[in-house]
């Protein structure tokens, strides 16, 4: 037998016309706990939804033990779901709460009251058993709806966003709890939140989603110390994302200065991403180990450890987290190991539209036509390539104002400027470098410049 008690295969499913997920595929691990990590609207609920039977997708399988579960309806699934929202029954005491679906089930009395008793010892609420629901506070409601779900024996725990209504104190109590019943239990956990630590702390695998699509899969320490791209880097954890040049293996360019790093098959002289976390940028007062000096612009205690910002002698801005404090104004010297440096492939170095030249010198993107100066060879009706730099894409405060309208869907602080990645109708994205700071959900006009759209002529058979 597998030890794969989930495996799905090209899933999709939209709404609206919207695709909400996109060919995901991803097997669970019997006994594991995987946690499926995101934004809002990243998709992670649909799919749970999908593997609990509340959905059904439009494409693609999903398969328990070995056989295609979507035509079967959710009771009959070996599975429960656990609620953000608990979904108690207000009229019902703690034990007629945790035995009503044994009792749907019509299993006998004296077993009932076996595994309620059991279940309530392992949520640790043995005395709780005759009281009201609405007496509870919302950490022992949440343990009345876990035990519910798991006095029927399922083979798999869905929880979806199980803790995000509890206060921060009580959510971290309830994440070691829940981390030591999957121990206890030894079952399945397919657990669904958008709060990073919390997948750090729970998880023995985290899917990264976004988009509808999953971006990365591995261990929480892959995921911290090997993101895959920019979007992971930045959503688990603090990081400094900077654009790098990979000048060959092991040694990269970034913040105008040469590394070396452990990293190789980028090529030569290619635009990568870099990541370098608060915590691997050390202080040095040896000429010999500096690699650069910056300067202190802000110190906070953070508790465990000082937040620097510091600003290098060519105008980076760096975050470090150090256990010694550094004053305001001071110049220091700083250096990175090889090993902390993060080399990323790209995700895109331009925006590129595939498009066709049209008699009045313009081409259509998004729908809409942009001016354009055509290079020789270039006629009306030709299939083109438009090609435009990231900071060469202007946004403008007020909508009407840009020949598109989009939305500041995510922002990426690069260092020195941000990037930022605008919504253009529904699922469309432009992507833009700036100075200027935007906030996410800002309305904005996209306007470009005919002589920063590059063509060039392909082949519609290609």
């Amino acid at each position: 037998m597998t030890d794969h008690i989930i495996e799905i295969s090209h899933l999709s499913k939209s709404f609206g016309g919207k695709k909400v997920l996109e060919d995901i595929n991803l097997y669970v691990r019997r006994g594991e706990f995987i946690t499926l990590l995101g934004p809002s609207g990243c998709g992670k609920t649909t799919l749970l939804r999908q593997i609990a039977g509340f959905l059904q997708p439009d494409e693609g399988t999903i398969e328990m033990d070995g056989k295609d579960i979507s035509g079967i309806p959710p009771h009959k699934r070996e599975l429960n779901t656990v609620f953000q929202r608990y979904a108690l029954f207000p009229h019902l005491d703690v034990y007629d709460n945790i035995a009503f679906g044994l009792k749907l089930k019509k299993v006998p009395q004296d077993e009932i009251d076996k595994r309620v008793r059991r279940v309530l010892k392992l949520v640790a609420m043995s005395d709780y058993e005759d009281r009201d629901v609405d007496t509870l506070s919302g950490g022992q409601q949440q343990r009345i709806a876990i035990a519910r779900a798991i006095v029927n024996q399922p083979k798999i725990l869905l929880l979806d966003e199980p803790l995000a209504a509890l206060d921060l104190k009580m959510r971290k109590d309830m994440q070691i709890e829940l981390k030591e019943m999957h121990r206890k239990l030894g079952i399945t956990f397919i657990y669904v939140t958008h709060d990073q630590e919390e997948a750090l702390t729970l998880s023995d695998t985290i899917v990264v989603m976004n988009e509808g699509r999953i971006q990365q899969i591995g261990t929480p320490v892959d995921i911290y110390n090997e993101p895959v791209n920019a979007f992971v880097a930045d959503f688990i954890g603090e990081s400094n994302i900077l654009d790098g040049t990979m000048i060959r293996d092991k040694e990269v360019s970034f913040i105008g200065h040469d590394f070396k790093c452990v990293d190789t098959g980028f090529g030569e002289n290619n635009p990568v991403d870099v990541v370098i976390r608060p915590e691997d940028i050390y202080f040095t007062d040896s000429d010999n180990k500096a690699q650069f000096t910056a300067t202190v612009k802000s110190c906070i205690f953070k508790g465990v450890h000082y937040e620097m910002f510091v600003e290098t002698e060519l105008g980076y801005e760096l975050m470090i987290q150090d256990y010694d404090a550094y004053p305001v104004g001071e110049t220091v010297k700083l250096y990175i190991k090889p090993s902390d440096i993060q080399v990323m492939q790209k995700l895109r170095t331009a925006n590129v539209f595939e498009t066709e030249m049209s008699g009045d010198g313009t081409v259509s993107i998004f729908g809409e036509d942009f001016e354009c100066k055509p290079e020789l060879g270039i006629s009306q009706g030709d299939a083109v390539t438009a090609e435009v730099a990231f900071d060469k894409v202007e946004l403008l405060d007020h909508m009407e104002e840009g020949t598109l309208e989009g939305e500041v869907h995510f922002i990426l602080y690069k260092g020195n400027h941000y990037h930022l990645t605008v919504k253009i109708g529904e699922g469309q994205f432009i992507y833009v470098d700036t100075q200027d700071i935007w906030d996410k959900g800002d309305l904005v006009g996209v306007s470009i410049a005919p002589k920063d759209i590059k063509l060039t002529k392909r082949d519609e058979k290609a």
